[in-house]
């Protein structure tokens, strides 16, 4: 027996506790016998090998680097547009769009409910004729794209494909992911439009026709980054983020549909917070639980099949307005996580984000936090450097344990659905956000500018950009522009055709929608047409 050394007193303000940021209490040294019971082919495996607990590639970075994907989207299409071009010009390697919250909830621009919002969190996007506008002079054949959008999604990624044809590039030719992880959206974020169970078979449909058509095309993004957001632990957000996977897995099971057919095209998007080896061992043990499951439990035969790819954030929630700068290095540190913890692509955010949409420089400053990263560091160099530690491969069993922990709750409610609709998620999130806030308030926990080393007479001034009446009257007056110009008639049999398909099961949405795009009617009212048959969710309240 080895023995340990005293453990340190710890206390309010000391900078030091013995618990990770999501409350899962450490040691100060953790030794060989704290692996006692580690298989090593068993558990880990080598990079490249299942169950890729060190990573889905045997060469891992040294083969290929992480694709740098900044999300970016703000005013009109127009203006983004340009914005995609500079970033592009940097170096950046694939696009990111970040839709506003009118588009996000399936409202045009004109509408009531948009007023104040048109352009403010990301780009409004009405109709073909913005998404043509968005990718005016890029080669949609030729970057890929990644678009983070939920309710709508369906239509988005039907807006894109019209846009992609009408450059003469073939669908079976694009590449790049749509979020569409309506779950989590019930869970964390809000944005949805339809109810669970109708919106899973719009989720079904859409996955069923990438697998046939769009080959290269990443069919769901199931997203944790936005149960991290709402204030989830990181054992929450694996929990969580890999439930939701599994349920589409098996709605799509339960259409027909062969698990390999569409299993190697799911991805995962998660939040890289500011607990370093927390972060590091959650990715590790995501990888190893989703090989595990698809393997043993959906019996799916292909390896690709059984590695979990995913795209990675780092944390908004982490970042403050006090002393913005501070951000640049909480970014840097999350990324480093990120990376460590073998992602396939990345978002850094910007400094400024907490105060508005990030400022050309900000972005900048992100991208070149992942350029340094990649190319200075030297942390690519050899493949999952980390594999082995003690501490890392013991906190990667407990985020594993933790997460096992909860699947077994909610399949005992019956599912994810039946847990949303009973509100097990929201309550689990709400309970987790209010103890980390407490830590904070009793100073248990520093963040620094916040309730330790203020400068609170200092008043910062950084450049921000802003969205103006004049951006949300312009996207107004072009969806109406829209409207007035397009065929009527063929705008409107289209949308009779999409209410008839949604209301038999066997006929799959996604041409539909396709043929409504293309008639130029606008996402206000494919979404009105959808919500006839299926009506608008309303949440129940948790108390």
């Amino acid at each position: 027996m080895i023995e340990r050394p005293p453990k340190e007193r710890t206390g309010p303000g000391s900078g030091a506790v013995d618990r990770t940021i999501s409350d899962v209490p450490l040691k100060a040294l953790y030794v060989p016998e704290d692996l006692a019971h580690l298989d090593y082919e068993g558990d880990l495996g080598y990079p490249g090998l299942y169950p890729y607990t060190r990573g889905l590639h045997p060469l891992g970075y040294r083969g290929r680097l992480w694709t740098m994907r900044q999300f970016a989207g703000f005013g009109t299409a127009r203006q983004t547009n340009e914005r995609y071009k500079f970033l592009l010009q940097q170096g950046q390697t694939g696009l990111s769009v970040a839709f506003d919250m009118p588009t996000l909830m399936g409202f045009d621009s004109d509408a009531a409910e948009a007023r104040g919002e048109v352009g403010r969190c990301g780009v409004a996007i009405d109709s073909l004729a913005d998404m043509e506008r968005l990718f005016d002079g890029i080669d949609m054949g030729a970057v890929t794209t990644s678009m983070t959008i939920n309710g709508p999604a369906a239509i988005a990624l039907a807006q894109y494909v019209a846009a992609a044809e009408r450059q003469g590039v073939s669908r079976r030719v694009l590449g790049g992911t749509i979020q569409a992880d309506i779950l989590k959206e019930y869970i964390a974020q809000k944005e949805w439009i339809f109810p669970p169970r109708p919106h899973m078979r719009i989720i079904v449909d859409m996955i069923c026709f990438c697998t046939q058509e769009m080959p290269r095309w990443n069919t769901i993004s199931i997203s944790g980054y936005h149960i991290r957001e709402a204030g989830s632990t990181a054992a929450q957000e694996l929990a969580f983020t890999l439930a939701d996977g599994f349920a589409y897995i098996e709605a799509c099971i339960e259409a027909g549909m062969d698990v390999d057919s569409f299993a190697p095209r799911l991805s995962f998007f998660f939040n890289s917070h500011i607990d370093f080896f927390e972060e590091i061992a959650k990715f590790r043990a995501a990888r190893r639980i989703y090989a595990r499951r698809m393997r043993e439990r959906y019996g799916a035969k292909d390896p690709r099949s059984w590695q979990l790819r995913f795209h990675t954030q780092t944390a908004g929630c982490s970042a403050t307005a006090q002393q913005p700068e501070n951000n640049i290095v909480r970014v840097a540190y999350e990324a480093l996580a990120a990376v460590l913890g073998g992602t396939q692509s990345l978002h850094t955010n910007s400094m400024d984000e907490v105060h508005a949409l990030p400022s050309e420089k900000a972005v900048e400053i992100a991208l070149r936090t992942q350029q340094v990263l990649a190319y200075e560091t030297n942390v690519t160099n050899v493949v999952d450097p980390l594999g082995g530690s003690y501490f890392i491969e013991s906190l990667t069993d407990e985020m594993e344990r933790e997460a096992n922990a909860y699947f077994e709750q909610i399949e005992q409610y019956g599912g994810v659905v039946a847990a949303i609709e009973s509100g097990f998620f929201q309550k689990e999130i709400a309970e987790a956000s209010y103890r980390f806030q407490r830590s904070i308030e009793t100073r248990d926990r520093i963040i620094v500018g916040v309730n330790a080393f203020e400068k609170p007479e200092e008043t910062q001034e950084i450049e921000l950009l802003r969205i103006t009446e004049e951006t949300e009257r312009e996207q107004a007056d072009s969806v109406r522009h829209v409207r007035e110009h397009r065929d009527t008639s063929v705008a409107r049999a289209t949308l009779e055709r999409l209410q008839r398909a949604c209301r038999d099961p066997r006929d799959n949405l996604m041409p539909h929608l396709i043929a409504c795009v293309n008639a130029y009617c606008t996402e206000g009212e494919i979404v009105e047409a959808m919500v006839e048959v299926y009506g608008r969710y309303v949440e129940r309240s948790v108390f």
